[in-house]
């Protein structure tokens, strides 16, 4: 654990309301990479969390000390993101490497906007591994294997769309039907499948307000500054300010669903199944895992390409 000797400790219960978060932000941003904050408070500081992955950014670690029921305790840690390629950027470039990633267990999708060494260090992983397998790595990309960072943003956002968008509309309501029936029939025996099918039920929900966002706000404005920048054109800026604000918004809701899926995993035990498993719960967590390998993907593509892209495009054509 770190050492909070010296941190700072910022009681948030005797601070006025309307001030907490103002102030909580304030402290945030004066923080150099590396270095905490302590929050104090009398109840879940959760909605912090939410607000500061929303304005920031993935950008923090976020670990508590203490919860509750009377105190509760984060420490917060500003990330130090100059220490080296983050892992994101490493699958941008190569996307064989997410395969050495996902068997140690790292997200280079959702939080993939850490080095290789914070996130070995979060993990107790050894870094120098996980760097010799992907140096390992054949120096020819796999023929098979797309370069979707060379993309035009207009075609990526519309590939995405037209190929994860349309996979996770189609393979809803199947695994709606069978984390539901697997829970009914086997949750007596295994009382994870009634949690399993509630992780579900929130990515459902969470992506199903969160993909027309994305179709009706975001992408065509990406498409906006494309058009504009390929045709040397200024534009004005948009109503939502900069493109970071909703970039930001989608990628937490990218982290709250990846955080379910990985809880889903979890209490799967990676999708093993037990002796007893039917021909449904053979099935369910089948179609589990390939939602879970889709979306990863589907995430990495707009968090790790996408965005960056627009990002970059917005600096050159809005006034």
């Amino acid at each position: 654990m770190e050492n909070t000797a010296t941190t700072e400790i910022i009681d948030v219960t005797v601070i006025e309301p309307r001030l907490k978060h103002p102030t909580i932000f304030d402290r945030f941003d004066n923080l150099k990479g590396g270095e905490s904050l302590i929050i104090h408070n009398d109840h879940d500081p959760k909605p912090v969390y939410y607000q500061l992955l929303g304005e920031r950014g993935n950008i923090f670690k976020w670990q508590y000390l203490e919860q509750g029921p009377e105190i509760w305790e984060v420490l917060i840690t500003k990330l130090n993101l100059e220490a080296g390629e983050t892992v994101g950027e490493l699958v941008a470039k190569d996307f064989r490497k997410a395969q050495v990633f996902k068997k140690y267990g790292i997200d280079f999708c959702c939080g993939g906007k850490k080095s290789i060494k914070q996130v070995c260090e979060e993990k107790g992983i050894d870094s120098s591994k996980v760097e010799q397998e992907l140096n390992a790595l054949p120096d020819t990309a796999t023929g098979n294997e797309t370069d979707y960072a060379s993309w035009e943003p207009s075609f990526l956002a519309d590939y995405i769309v037209n190929v994860h968008h349309k996979y996770v509309r189609e393979a809803i309501p199947a695994l709606y039907e069978y984390t539901a029936k697997i829970a009914r029939v086997h949750g007596s025996r295994h009382p994870e499948l009634l949690e399993i099918a509630k992780h579900f039920t929130n990515v459902a929900n969470e992506l199903e307000a969160h993909m027309p966002k994305e179709e009706r706000i975001l992408f065509p404005f990406i498409k906006q500054l494309y058009e504009a920048k390929k045709n040397g054109v200024k534009l004005d800026a948009p109503a939502f300010g900069s493109i970071q604000n909703p970039i930001n918004m989608m990628e937490m809701e990218h982290e709250i669903a990846g955080n379910d899926m990985e809880a889903i995993r979890t209490l799967s035990n990676d999708f093993t199944l037990p002796a007893d498993a039917c021909a449904t719960y053979t099935v369910a967590f089948k179609k589990l895992q390939e939602f879970e390998d889709d979306l990863h993907r589907h995430i990495h593509l707009e968090n790790n390409i996408l965005f960056p892209k627009a990002l970059e495009m917005e600096k050159e054509v809005i006034k």
